[in-house]
């Protein structure tokens, strides 16, 4: 026998060779008997898979309102995952509260209250000022960023549910009485939307009397491009996808994140089945073997609403050509980045992945998959009913298509205003949101939420559309357009944009996560040092994995070259 193969000599009265006593339970954290039947009993007959650990983690947080280092260890167990695995996922996203063991977990209730930029600009400060004293010690008050309701600013949230244009009293009678969420009552549910020639085109999809080259060359022929943000046009892309091997996978974005953007939010909760009548044309088209739809947390109401639909729609067997998979996200902007997504669907922190390979060839459980975003899907019937040309006729100077502005800040009517692609700043304001605010003279604006830049008033004549702006150091992305007066202070309001971004960074690239820390900080204590701040602002740009990083400095840049005057003075606030 190898002498590695025997076993140790313990000498007479029981110590090994250091003179310790064996321990008598194994290495690493125990796990508790009562904690771990709790956790079997809230997962059931739930798989254990790995992609389905976030899934889980929200049954935990839903039912104790955190996650117990007890039931942490549990789970790990359960999933038969490294207990190191398991936390990671549950610290890295914002709306899990991780307590440690010894630690006090948090009161029963929280109010988040939104920072970002419109809600700021309504009084989100005084609001964190004055909730404290107002609701006392039993309730946590915290900072959250967008909430996706920025037409409705301010806006806090107690535990999930949202109090939109929110003061003291209405949190305070909200906190005394938590409510829960509930689905939307939907004015087009699925029998008032077969009703109206719904699901028509899709049963001619999947029954042959369409072809999947015909519905390629009318979204192309429209010019539809992708409307989360990169504009990529749609025909070509699901081209791509198809031209992978199978098997097949789509994953949709329903986590619009971006501060100013809620345009999603608003079709879903209006005809759901329009966008999910398009989704599953596009699931046909690529021949997806399965769909994976990711909802941000912040929008309970529309999961619980996608939920009870798309239950009508599998009975009904209207999806048999792809599996539907409803996920949860819990609260991190960089999972709207579409690999950052796909890693979050699959039970992993949101860390965007390096490219290529591409998500096209490489994404999902690294299968091909096609990633699209709400407002793409929702156009999808309208376009391939009514032909090519109804949409591309749509337009103004010289561009073609709808568009749908998520407009707030300080305009008399905000909201989503659906028009013209390439209308301008001006003709936004003055034909579609009533003008400006009572005492307010436009001052400048931001055409594509925190990451798209500011722009001033002067040049409020720009056609807002992918390609226009970007010669100024500024993007339309998402159209999230946030107005802005005389009355705002730019530095504030860049530094507010900055601060989004050093909290929203994932932290996995040294340029984005340091890079966005240190230009807080010297923006904060000015005065600033524009040629520092461009020289950092470069380093971000250049080197960060992916957009968050490279377009965090937008604002600030901007502010150099736009807001002169903004400069001369002191550090403004709301």
């Amino acid at each position: 026998m190898n002498v590695f193969e025997q076993p140790p000599t313990v000498p007479p009265g029981g110590r090994g060779r250091a003179g310790r006593r064996p321990p008598k339970t194994p290495k690493g954290r125990q796990v508790d008997p009562q904690a771990l039947e709790e956790v079997r009993a809230l997962l059931g007959e739930r798989e254990r898979r790995r992609d389905l650990l976030i899934e889980h983690l929200h049954l935990i947080q839903d039912r104790y309102g955190y996650l117990s280092a007890a039931h942490l260890a549990a789970l790990a167990q359960e999933m038969q995952l490294a207990l190191a695995e398991v936390y990671e996922v549950a610290t890295f996203y914002a709306h899990f509260d991780v307590v440690k063991e010894g630690d006090t977990p948090p009161p029963a209730v929280t109010v988040r209250v939104c920072d970002s930029l419109s809600c700021a600009l309504a009084g989100a400060e005084r609001l964190l000022k004055d909730l404290p004293a107002r609701l006392g010690a039993n309730v946590r008050i915290v900072r959250a960023p967008c909430m996706g309701a920025c037409d409705r600013a301010p806006v806090c949230a107690v535990g999930h549910v949202q109090v939109e244009q929110a003061d003291s009293a209405r949190v305070a009678a909200a906190t005394a009485a938590p409510p829960h969420a509930q689905a939307y009552d939907t004015a087009a549910p699925l029998a008032t939307y077969e009703r109206s020639g719904g699901y028509e085109l899709l049963k001619a999809c999947t029954g042959g009397t369409r072809s999947r080259d015909d519905v390629i060359k009318a979204v192309s022929d429209a010019g539809l491009r992708g409307l989360g943000g990169a504009g990529f046009p749609t025909g070509r892309k699901w081209s791509l996808v198809r031209g992978e091997p199978a098997p097949r996978l789509f994953a949709v974005n329903a986590d619009e994140g971006e501060p100013g953007t809620f345009k999603d939010r608003y079709y879903l909760q209006r005809d759901p089945h329009r966008f999910i009548e398009g989704m599953l044309i596009a699931a046909w088209v690529v021949e997806a073997a399965d769909t994976y739809l990711y909802v941000r947390d912040e929008y309970p109401e529309v999961r619980l609403l996608l939920e009870q639909e798309l239950a009508k729609v599998e009975a009904a067997g209207l999806s048999r050509h792809t599996g539907i998979h409803l996920r949860r996200g819990a609260g991190a902007y960089i999972c709207g980045e579409e690999s950052a997504m796909i890693e979050s669907i699959e039970g992993k922190r949101g860390l965007p992945r390096h490219r290529p390979p591409y998500v096209a060839q490489v994404g999902l459980f690294g299968r091909p998959t096609l990633e699209q975003n709400v407002e793409t899907l929702f156009w999808i019937r309208d376009i391939v009913e009514k032909g090519a040309t109804w949409f591309s006729s749509q337009g103004r100077h010289e561009r073609k298509g709808f568009r749908s502005f998520s407009v707030s800040g300080r305009v008399k009517n905000p909201g989503v205003k659906l028009a013209p692609a390439g209308v301008t700043v001006r003709e936004l304001i003055a034909e579609f949101c009533g003008g400006m605010a009572d005492g307010h003279t436009f001052k400048g604006y931001l055409p594509g939420g925190a990451s798209g830049g500011i722009l001033p008033a002067s040049m409020g004549d720009i056609p807002l559309d992918f390609g226009t702006l970007e010669q100024y150091g500024c993007f339309v992305g998402s159209h999230a357009v946030v107005i802005l007066s005389e009355k705002d202070d730019m530095k504030a309001v860049a530094l507010n944009l900055m601060k989004f971004f050093e909290d929203e960074s994932c932290g996995q690239c040294t340029p984005c996560r340091v890079g966005t820390e240190k230009a807080t900080k010297l923006m904060a204590k000015g005065p600033w040092d524009g040629a520092l701040l461009e020289e950092l602002s470069t380093l971000m740009r250049d080197a960060s994995i992916c957009g968050l990083g490279q377009a965090a400095p937008n604002p600030l840049l901007c502010v150099l070259k736009y807001f002169p005057d903004d400069l001369k003075k002191p550090l403004g606030h709301w």
